[in-house]
Parts: structure tokens; sequence; C-alpha cells
């Protein structure tokens, strides 16, 4: 089935400093590893975008007919030996609505503004949900 390429950016408002934080491919390893300062922190992940609107591509995990999402691994799980942590946050994409799709299909990139912290202060994991919604940028 033929597909589209975009560009979802993911930004981590607040990451942690000092903790690397990187994408997730399928193979369960760690992509573009960095470490955090107090600047927010964004990964630019290219995904394709079937004709019938489903998510694919070296980064998009699924979970039952229709979610899609992404993996950001943080601490050792982000390859940072000696971290503290070792957590994943989970980024729903399947939700993404429709008109912005349109637009990325057009050519312009998503983003989405994510929590870096959970309540506790320590790296935001599990199911992360967005502190903006996605946008055009």
């Amino acid at each position: 089935m033929a597909g589209q390429t975009i560009t979802l950016r993911l930004t981590i408002h607040a990451p942690v400093p000092r903790v690397a934080y990187s994408l997730q491919d399928k193979a369960n390893a760690p992509v573009e590893a960095r470490i955090a300062s107090d600047s927010p922190l964004s990964f630019d992940v290219p995904v394709t975008l079937t004709d019938d609107t489903r998510f694919t591509g070296p980064f998009v995990r699924r979970e039952g007919p229709t979610r899609r999402f992404v993996y950001i691994c943080i601490g050792a799980s982000a390859g940072q030996h000696g971290s503290e942590w070792s957590r994943r946050a989970k980024i729903d994409i399947h939700d993404i609505p429709a008109a912005l799709l349109a637009q990325a299909r057009d050519g312009k990139a998503l983003e989405v503004i994510l929590p870096g912290r959970g309540k506790d202060g320590t790296p935001a994991c599990a199911t992360v949900r967005p502190l903006q919604p996605w946008r055009v940028v």
C-alpha cells in the first residue's frame, strides 16, 4: 500500500537536565540519543501515512487495530549507563486530527508539546498526555 512520509515533531517541555532521551525504533534500540538541558528537547520523527491514514514506519508501534504510538526512551533505556532512570514515554499518534494530517501531506511538520516531568519531578513516562494539542509548524 502506498504511503507518504510526514514529519512529527515531539517536543519535551522541561525535560530533566543531564538525563538522556532518545527515540526508540522497532528493534527497541535508542536512536538520536541526546542529553537534556533546561531547554525544550525536540525529536523529528519520520512516519509513513498510508492512503487510508494508517501510520507505519521504523518508529511506529501498534496496539490493537487502531492505536499507533511512538516511544521516547529515557535514561538507561536511551543508552545512558548509570542513570537512575530506565523509562519510556508512549506518545499516541493515531488521534491526530484529519485536518492536520492533510496539511502534513502538503509538507508541513506537525508538533506536539509533551510534559518532561511527572508530578514527582522525575521524567514523565508511560502514556504521556500532551500539554498542548498537535499543531502545524
